[in-house]
C-alpha cells in the first residue's frame, strides 16, 4: 500500500493548497489538512521502514564480508604450514645448484693454496684466454648494445612490415643450441663452406680465428639488451617522445633527454646480462675457436682442457 499511498500524496499536496484540493481530498476519505497530515505520517513511517531495511542490508553484508574474512584468514593460517614448505624447498634448490657447486668451485681453486692459485692465473696461455674473452666481450656487447637499442626503439615505438618477424629473428638464439650455431658458421664460413673459397682467394679467416668467436659471441647474445628494452619501452609508450617532439626536440635530443634516462636501469641489466653470457660462452665457440691453446681459446675453453 505503500506505492499507493505515495501516489496520493504526489497528487493531494499541491492541490490542498488551493480550494480545488477540498474536492479531491474527499474522495480520499477527509477534508482539509487532516488527509495531509495523514498521508505525511505515512510517509514518514514508509521511510522509516527503507532505512531500517537498508540498515538490515548494510548488517547482513558486514556480517557477510566479516565470514568471509574469517574464513580467508583461517584459510591462511592452514596454508602457513604449506608457505613455510614452498620456502625451504627455494632455499634447498638454491643451496644444492647453486650455492654448493660454487662452494666446491672454490674449494678446488684455493686447494693446493692461494700461491698456486694466483701461478695459474698469470700462466701465459691463462692470460691468452683472458685477453681473448675480454676482447670478444668488448667487441660483442656494444654491437648487441647499439642492435639492442634500435631494434627495442622500432618495435615499441612504430608499426611496419615484418614486426613479427624481426621479434622472432631476436628471440632466435633462444631456440637454437649454441652447438648447432657454431656448426652454422663453420659451414658457412669454413674452408669447406659455402663463402670458404672466397675467403680464402681474398686471405679472410673467420673460422679457427677471432672474427669466428665474435661472430658466434654476437649470436648467442643478441636477445639479452632487445629483450630486455622491448616490454619497458612498450608499456612507457609514446607520449614523452611526441611532446618533445612538439617542443622542437631533434632525434638526438630525444633520445639523450628523454628516452635513455626512462630506460637506462633496463639498459645496464641488459648489458650484464649480455656482458655475463659472452664471457661464459662455450658451445658455439667451442666450434669455432679450434682448441688453439694462446691464440683461439677463451677462458671457458681453458678451464675445460685444464679440467681435461
Amino acid at each position: 500500500h505503500a506505492g499507493v499511498v505515495d501516489q496520493h500524496l504526489n497528487r493531494a499536496e499541491p492541490l490542498a493548497r488551493g480550494v480545488k484540493g477540498l474536492g479531491y481530498l474527499r474522495g480520499v476519505g477527509h477534508v482539509g489538512g487532516h488527509s495531509v497530515q495523514l498521508l505525511r505520517v505515512l510517509r514518514r513511517q514508509r521511510l522509516h521502514h527503507l532505512e531500517t531495511a537498508s540498515e538490515q542490508r548494510d548488517a547482513a553484508a558486514l556480517l557477510a564480508q566479516r565470514q568471509r574474512d574469517g574464513r580467508a584468514n583461517a584459510a591462511r593460517r592452514g596454508s602457513r604450514a604449506g608457505r613455510i614448505a614452498l620456502i625451504l624447498a627455494a632455499w634447498l634448490a638454491f643451496v644444492l645448484f647453486l650455492l654448493l657447486p660454487l662452494l666446491m668451485v672454490l674449494s678446488e681453486a684455493f686447494k693446493l693454496g692461494f700461491g698456486t692459485f694466483f701461478t695459474a692465473l698469470i700462466e701465459p696461455d691463462a692470460i691468452s684466454a683472458l685477453k681473448l674473452t675480454l676482447l670478444a666481450v668488448g667487441i660483442a656487447v656494444p654491437l648487441n648494445l647499439v642492435f639492442g637499442v634500435a631494434a627495442a626503439w622500432c618495435v615499441s615505438k612504430y608499426e611496419f612490415t615484418g614486426k613479427s618477424l624481426l621479434v622472432t629473428l631476436i628471440d632466435l638464439p633462444f631456440s637454437v643450441s649454441p652447438v648447432i650455431a657454431g656448426l652454422v658458421y663453420v659451414l658457412l664460413f669454413g674452408a669447406q663452406g659455402f663463402f670458404g673459397e672466397w675467403l680464402q682467394d681474398h686471405d679472410i679467416q673467420i673460422i679457427f680465428a677471432l672474427p669466428g668467436i665474435v661472430l658466434a659471441t654476437v649470436f648467442v647474445t643478441v636477445p639479452f639488451v632487445a629483450r630486455e628494452l622491448i616490454p619497458l619501452m612498450q608499456e612507457q609508450g609514446t607520449q614523452e617522445e611526441e611532446a618533445a617532439r612538439l617542443l622542437g626536440a631533434n632525434g638526438w635530443q630525444m633520445f639523450w633527454h628523454v628516452t635513455l634516462p626512462n630506460i637506462k636501469w633496463g639498459l645496464i641489466y641488459g648489458v650484464v646480462l649480455c656482458a655475463a653470457r659472452a664471457m661464459g660462452e662455450f658451445g658455439a665457440v667451442s666450434v669455432v675457436s679450434g682448441h688453439i691453446r694462446g691464440y683461439t681459446n677463451t677462458l671457458p675453453l681453458h678451464v675445460e682442457i685444464l679440467y681435461n
